[in-house]
């Protein structure tokens, strides 16, 4: 093929710059993500030998293979594993297909960050840490029945493909490295890493080593130098080995290969199933979310590596885990599944229903520890990962109860930036109260501030806020927790109004007035939830908050108009000289603007717009200026 010179995405010039300049205290992890990748290419080419044996082209002996030239200044990791063709080298190579990354960057940019060590976990660019320590990187590669394919570039804004010279099935990355890279070069160096990080891998790594040895006895007896391969890595898959023969280094190390995270991970999940189904699994929880899993164009999918007696099958079943709990990284290794099918009938194999239902059992039991035993280590994964972890409501219902145990909000009761249990909540409930009582709002000074609160304050019952924009849409999933329903704080009706009974004669004909007055309003009434504001809104059972409704405004999104009820303070001053003046003169032209300020009010109380915010400026104005006045 001839020689052809491709741009780089705009992106990726961008994220080769970052990775080069800022990333540089990290640049050892280059030869990490290289044997992984490597190890990936050897996965792939046996599973699907599993069905096309002739994919193999007589080699199977797996390996990779580290080769350094200190005269030419180079390291080359070759593998013999299923390779790529032109296509797949431009896809892989000249591309990342992630749909948040022009969004990171223009973050980092904004803030002027410098230093960011999650960038290759963030958006799985491995194979680009090359250019840490290399001023030029050249891939050699062939596919089983392709031409070997060439692809070269110095990190900078373009790439090159042409001609392979592989004879051979397989990849070779060649880098060619910079001057102050030299130490990788080095025998005990490269020895060292491959240990560190690589170690447990299931193919062997091996580079030419040479020994000086001895021959021969007395006279006869002389030194002679030996050069052979040597295998740098003992190979046994970490997942079998009993964890008294683990360290937590192992634990971390492994996790950041199969994660690609510069980070320990938060916790280790590491146990044996037997009896009915036989496995084992390796699962961790990170310390960190990646930028972009909560992304619209995020990957909703959990990616745990599933291998059958060490063979790697796939990291794409959607159902070994739930994508609720997609965070989660690690490998399942399951003893009896059939090995000679297709990935599409091993997914409805019920093998794997019961494989998930014990791993998400398991994974739910281990948050739970650590939020009774370690509520701080909790405190920090909810930060990053309590959202997702809501998603279940809606969809395991098996779990539902025990994904409530593991929810934690702020509350009428906590200081605010607090969390407290939702089953805290409960328990210090007074046995009489049958509901737990919410309120959805954008942030916590517009929660504990709102006019809804000011009846539960007064009886003492604790409010939960409901503040990230995911509650309001999972939550009610839920329906009830341990026996207590839930009810909105600004929603519904707030319960017994006997003790309005002489109000009601009294202010019924002014209702009914307000009623008329007004467009958008459902009904009027009087409020008993109301202890010192005015007036408020409310809006059915089933009704979506004000918050959420504007919200998805702004998304764009379509959102039906929804009338609500106006509640009025029969004890608030404000109220009462706009009913007297009702009664005085009910043609006054100051009462129906009156009337009109009293909604504005309570649409500013539950932090919304107000429908004609020039009239309500001027209302206040007028306002302002009789009572300056006066």
């Amino acid at each position: 093929m001839a020689e052809k010179t491709m741009e780089f995405k705009t992106e990726l010039s961008q994220l080769l710059h970052l990775i080069t300049h800022s990333l540089y205290s990290h640049r050892e992890i280059f030869l990490r993500e290289l044997i992984s990748n490597a190890c990936d290419a050897i996965d792939k080419i046996r599973f699907a030998a599993l069905t096309e044996t002739d994919l193999l082209d007589g080699d199977s002996d797996w390996k990779i293979r580290l080769s350094e030239d200190k005269e030419a200044k180079t390291l080359t990791i070759s593998d013999n594993g299923v390779g790529m063709d032109e296509e797949a080298l431009v896809e892989n190579l000249g591309t990342i297909a992630h749909s948040g990354t022009k969004a990171f960057l223009a973050r980092l940019q904004e803030e002027g960050v410098k230093d960011n060590p999650d960038l290759i976990g963030q958006f799985g660019v491995g194979f680009y840490s090359s250019f840490m320590v290399a001023d030029r990187v050249v891939v050699d590669t062939r596919m089983h029945g392709k031409d070997a394919v060439k692809w070269e570039s110095e990190g900078t804004g373009s790439f090159t493909l042409g001609e392979g010279e592989r004879e051979t099935r397989g990849t070779s990355v060649t880098l060619y490295l910079k001057e102050d890279a030299a130490e990788y070069l080095e025998e005990y160096r490269l020895r060292s890493l491959v240990k560190k990080f690589s170690d447990f891998i299931e193919h062997p790594v091996v580079m030419k080593v040479t020994r000086t040895k001895t021959e021969g006895e007395g006279d006869d007896k002389k030194e002679i130098e030996v050069t052979e391969d040597e295998i740098l890595n003992t190979q046994k898959a970490i997942w079998l080995r009993a964890k008294t023969e683990i360290s937590n280094e192992d634990y971390n190390e492994f996790y950041k290969h199969i994660s690609h995270d510069f980070n320990d991970p938060a916790e280790v999940i590491h146990y044996s199933a037997e009896g009915a189904m036989e496995f084992k699994a390796l699962l961790f929880v990170p310390e960190k979310r990646p930028f972009d899993m909560l992304m619209g164009g995020g990957d909703q999918k959990a990616h745990i590596h599933l291998y059958i007696q060490r063979v790697f099958i796939s990291s794409d079943f959607e159902n070994l885990l739930p994508p609720y709990l997609r965070f989660v990284k690690g490998v399942v290794d399951a003893a009896d599944l059939p090995l000679n099918v297709s990935r599409e009938i091993l997914q409805e194999n019920p093998q794997l229903d019961r494989i998930r239902k014990n791993l998400v059992s398991r994974i739910l039991k281990t948050l739970a520890t650590m939020k009774d035993k370690e509520f701080d280590k909790y405190l920090t994964f909810y930060s990053e990962f309590g959202p997702i972890l809501k998603e279940g409501l809606q969809s395991d219902f098996e779990n539902r109860e025990k994904i409530a145990d593991l929810l934690l909000f702020e509350t009428t009761k906590t200081e605010a930036g607090k969390l407290r249990p939702l089953s805290a909540v409960v328990e210090a409930m007074d046995e009489k109260q049958e509901e737990i009582i919410y309120l959805s709002a954008e942030h916590r000074g517009l929660a504990e501030n709102s006019p809804f609160l000011e009846g539960f304050k007064a009886d003492d019952k604790e409010v939960v806020f409901f503040l990230d924009p995911i509650d309001e849409f999972v939550m009610p999933q839920l329906h009830e927790y341990k026996g207590k329903k839930f009810k909105a704080a600004n929603k519904g009706d707030a319960g017994d109004d006997k003790e309005l009974k002489e109000e009601k004669k009294k202010f019924e004909g002014f209702l009914g007035f307000v009623k008329d007055k007004l467009s958008g309003v459902k009904e009027v009434r009087l409020s008993t939830r109301l202890k010192e504001s005015p007036a408020c809104l409310v809006g059915d059972e089933y009704s979506m908050s004000p918050h959420i409704e504007a919200m998805m405004r702004r998304m764009g999104q379509p959102v039906p108009e929804t009338e609500r009820v106006l509640e009025l303070n029969p004890t608030h001053p404000a109220v009462q000289a706009v009913q007297a003046m009702y009664e005085a003169d009910k043609d006054d032209a100051k009462l129906g603007e009156s009337v009109e300020l009293l909604r504005d009010l309570a649409h500013v109380a539950e932090g919304s717009k107000v429908d004609n915010p020039a009239a309500f400026a001027s209302r206040i104005a007028d306002l302002m200026a009789r009572d300056l006045k006066g």
